[in-house]
């Protein structure tokens, strides 16, 4: 093989640190986005946030705003609107600070200064205390809570240690998860010789089983609801029944085998329904409500409402801080100086305007995919989730004229807040099913009327899978029992048989 050498001219992509950056920041969720924001503001002296008033013209577009328009050329004020001309939003706030006298004497106290009749502070209940007294703290945990009851009983040091070694082991959801060889085990490698037996585990055990929230310390679920019912009085209503169910016959009350259940203790079907009902009433979980909970708050990034009967897609102006150029150091900028202080203002400059750019370019993408989904989904918008329309990346790429990767990057921890819910942009595109004319039927859509068939049901006789799918034949859409089936799990909903009940 003889070797050459030849030229080729072809198109090819190259990833500069601007288009980089850009592509970084358009996958970012609001919360990393502010965070991101704040590192930008920390580690480059060009920037700072932009004030309310008194902007500089720097001949900069300082980035994305409350007025943000997608490159179709959208009206003032970050809209987008579907039918008619685009009307102005008025988003200006009134300042309520008053201005500080420049003349202020050194040693002058501030009731010298201005009104000392001002409130001395908001009155209860105003926005920001109210805003606090809803932030939940950290609660007591349920580790803290036996601790606590273990200190009120009278026990041996030895005793004390075996409880707290047994409180270790019990998890968030109030379960021992070790066993009692186990807490010997490590009783020993601390004591030595002094170890307690098993029987000694066992009696601190049952004294921990006492405790609250009833049912803890259990080591399966059928221990935990003995425990829970041994503690109720012994003049409640089918107690002792209840306690035999769950003891000789678990299986068949989790399976909703009632007919074996009445045949198996003699009872008829309203009894079994009583003692069904205390079962029910007690907690598979007694630990739950010691479980350190976060509350997780989403931060819309786009807004959608309906004004005038025409629905307006309009950016957060919150969920993005607003930067422009510090015009200070700007004006220090030397044209002929090399020196290294100017150099790395001229790289500090230059890095702000590609971040001040690349947030400008997020949030134009960001609306202009809103503006196109809200505008494909307005039956949603007006009927509800059952009214939505099939859609994939694609259809939304090729109506923009982007990559799918762009589109998927864009809609992934972005929220759309509307009339009906704030929804993650992802949820708008699910895949489609045939319809007996012809057309077709978005999975969402199929959900939302499984859901609604099985909330209509007769609870005595609760609709099947087959049957459903059957229903769902009948109403033009073509859909299996096996995809009803994974609708069904997929929403968490149980099968026929668990969601019977007695009339």
């Amino acid at each position: 093989m003889k070797q050459s050498l030849q030229l080729k001219l072809g198109p090819q992509l190259t990833m500069t640190p601007q288009l980089q950056q850009a592509i970084r920041l358009l996958q970012l969720s609001s919360m990393e986005l502010t965070l991101e924001v704040q590192q930008a503001l920390d580690s480059n002296i060009m920037l700072e946030l932009e004030d309310d008033h008194d902007l500089p013209d720097l001949g900069l577009d300082p980035g994305p705003s409350s007025s943000a328009s997608d490159s179709d050329g959208e009206g003032e004020g970050g809209e987008a609107e579907f039918t008619g001309e685009a009307e102005d939003w008025d988003d200006s706030r009134a300042s309520t600070t008053e201005d500080i006298p420049e003349d202020m004497p050194v040693d002058a106290d501030w009731e010298e200064v201005f009104d000392s009749t001002l409130p001395q502070g908001a009155p209860a209940g105003s926005g920001d205390d109210e805003g606090r007294e809803n932030q939940s703290g950290p609660g007591e945990s349920l580790r803290e809570h036996l601790l606590w009851q273990l200190n009120l009983i009278p026990l041996t040091p030895l005793d004390r240690e075996i409880g707290i070694a047994i409180i270790d082991g019990i998890d968030e959801d109030g379960f021992l998860r070790v066993t009692l060889e186990e807490v010997r085990e490590m009783l020993a490698g601390l004591l030595g010789k002094d170890a307690p037996g098993l029987d000694e585990i066992g009696t601190v055990l049952k004294q921990i089983q006492m405790m609250e929230p009833a049912g803890v310390g259990a080591r399966d679920v059928q221990e935990c609801l003995i425990l829970q019912l041994r503690q109720l009085p012994e003049a409640t209503p089918w107690r002792q029944e209840a306690l035999m169910v769950c003891e000789q016959a678990l299986e068949a009350l989790a399976s909703r085998d009632f007919v074996q259940l009445g045949r198996k203790f003699r009872l008829g079907q309203a009894e079994v329904a009583e003692v069904v009902a205390l079962v029910r009433s007690l907690s598979p979980r007694p630990g739950a409500a010691y479980a350190a909970s976060t509350t997780e708050y989403l931060v819309p990034d786009v807004y959608v409402r309906k004004v005038n009967g025409r629905w307006k897609v309009e950016l957060n102006a919150e969920a993005v801080p607003q930067l422009r150029i510090n015009p200070y150091y700007m004006n220090m900028i030397r044209r002929a100086d090399n020196t290294p202080d100017n150099n790395s203002l001229r790289t500090h400059l230059q890095e702000a305007r590609w971040f001040i750019k690349s947030l400008q370019s997020r949030s134009e993408t960001l609306l202009r995919v809103a503006k196109e989904i809200v505008e494909r989904q307005r039956a949603f918008l007006e009927h509800g989730e059952e009214a939505m329309r099939p859609m994939v990346l694609h259809d939304i790429s090729e109506a923009l004229g982007m990559h799918e990767s762009t589109i998927s990057r864009v809609t992934t921890r972005k929220y759309l807040h509307t009339p009906r819910g704030t929804f993650e942009l992802k949820y708008f595109f699910s895949s489609h099913v045939s319809t007996a004319l012809g057309g077709e039927a978005s999975s969402t859509a199929i959900r939302a009327v499984i859901k609604r068939l099985i909330a209509a049901e007769n609870v005595v006789k609760p609709l099947s899978d087959s049957k459903i799918a059957a229903i769902l034949t009948k109403e033009g859409i073509n859909v299996a029992r096996r995809t009803v089936a994974k609708y069904r799990e997929g929403m968490q909903i149980p099968p026929s048989n668990e969601r019977k009940k007695f009339a």
